[in-house]
């Protein structure tokens, strides 16, 4: 029987208007230099009506900002992630601490968080930025308990760390659309509807932080499927944020009937910001993220390529709100769009010595060094999960 083939999308389309989020400097004491939003009087995280995720970025010269681990010393750090490894000469973009206007944030504890998930399975599940704060956790957590046996499983596309001592068990698992792939008369198939096979790997699970947004844009060779499929019908594609949005309605409909909220905690990550065009930010040193060693200052960011990320923030809100379940957001994207510094750049062990030489056309200004700003992903996630 031949495939089906819709030449273009028929699904009708729901227009979502773009915005981006003005981040406004404020006063801070002498003593340290900061960037982001308006600061107000502080309180514990606890307090009603404190907003995590809005706040300042602030040069702690007291080291208290100091990464808890290294390039060398965690055991999974990828090449593409390993910034101090692969030459990064400059260190003050680990010495940025994220202080929420208003309240404080408790420290990242290892060990609180080994003993509070006894016996537990936090997973990950999306794309490589998922996996940059997968090993982001585990590294933290290695550096809280690192004479405590542990065993590494890896094999695409779930990857396991397992600290053997508390019985934690910290995964990540890569399904970039969340969605099934199925081959079909040998095409690959983006199937819209159906999520059954990647769901059964996380069933299990009791945390589950999720994130999707990148890949539903690729197009040519960067993207993994061939068609696309909904309702029974195949198309050679359609307008991607109707995609996406279809997509991720299918996960939600999969959460909403298959999760128990009083077992398992669901999160989902918004839009982690790229930083290729430096026409974004004041006072550019390249014509990307290379060579910045400092947070954006002032008012932030304004640009097409915010205004995309910006929509398919819309769609995950949009679609949250519409569910059952109680899912957080962790709303990453304002606090990590001011980090332009704070990217591998030509420090990553995918590049060539010829690519890394070609700064302007190799940098990678999408995923994030580690140490670095993933570790301030998962100390908002610890306090999301043990403080709110």
């Amino acid at each position: 029987m031949m495939l089906p083939l819709c030449r273009s999308a028929v699904l009708a389309g729901v227009a979502l208007s773009a915005f981006i989020a003005v981040l406004q400097a404020s006063s801070l004491p002498a003593s340290a230099l900061a960037v982001g939003l308006a600061r107000s009087h502080r309180r514990d995280v606890t307090a009603a009506g404190c907003d995590v995720f809005s706040g300042s970025w602030v040069l702690d010269g007291s080291g208290g900002a100091a990464a808890a681990y290294t390039g060398l010393n965690c055991p999974v750090i990828d090449a593409e992630f390993n910034c101090q490894l692969y030459g990064r000469p400059d260190s003050d973009y680990l010495r940025y601490r994220w202080k929420p206007a208003g309240c404080e944030l408790p420290r990242f504890d290892g060990v609180d968080f080994l003993t509070r998930m006894k016996g537990k399975t936090v997973m990950f599940v999306g794309d490589s930025l998922g996996r940059n704060q997968w090993e982001s956790l585990v590294c933290l957590l290695h550096a809280a308990a690192p004479q405590s046996p542990a065993q590494l499983v890896s094999g695409d596309p779930l990857y396991t760390y397992k600290f053997l001592e508390y019985e934690v068990t910290v995964s990540f698992y890569r399904a970039p659309y969340l969605v099934d792939i199925d081959v079909v008369q040998g095409k690959r198939v983006l199937m819209l509807d159906d999520i059954s096979e990647n769901a059964e790997a996380w069933r299990a699970a009791d945390v589950l932080s999720f994130n999707s947004g990148h890949w539903w844009t690729h197009t040519g060779a960067l993207q993994e499927w061939d068609y696309m499929g909904a309702s029974g019908r195949y198309y050679e594609d359609m307008d991607r944020t109707v995609a996406f949005q279809r997509g991720l309605t299918t996960w939600a409909n999969w959460v909403d009937l298959n999760v128990d909220p009083a077992r398992t905690r669901v999160f989902f990550q918004s839009m982690s910001p790229t930083h290729y065009s430096s026409k974004e930010w004041p006072n550019p040193v390249s014509r990307n993220c290379y060579g910045e060693t400092a947070p954006v200052a002032g008012p932030g960011l304004n640009t097409t390529a915010g205004q995309a990320v910006s929509g398919q923030n819309q769609v995950i809100q949009a679609v949250l709100r519409g569910m059952k379940s109680p899912v957080r957001l962790l709303d990453i994207t304002a606090l990590s769009a001011l980090r332009k510094d704070a990217h591998p750049s030509v420090y990553s062990g995918d590049l060539s010595p010829a690519q890394r030489a070609n700064a302007g056309g190799s940098a990678d200004c999408s995923h994030w060094c580690l140490p670095g700003l993933p570790d301030t992903w998962n100390q908002l996630l610890y306090t999301l999960l043990f403080y709110r």
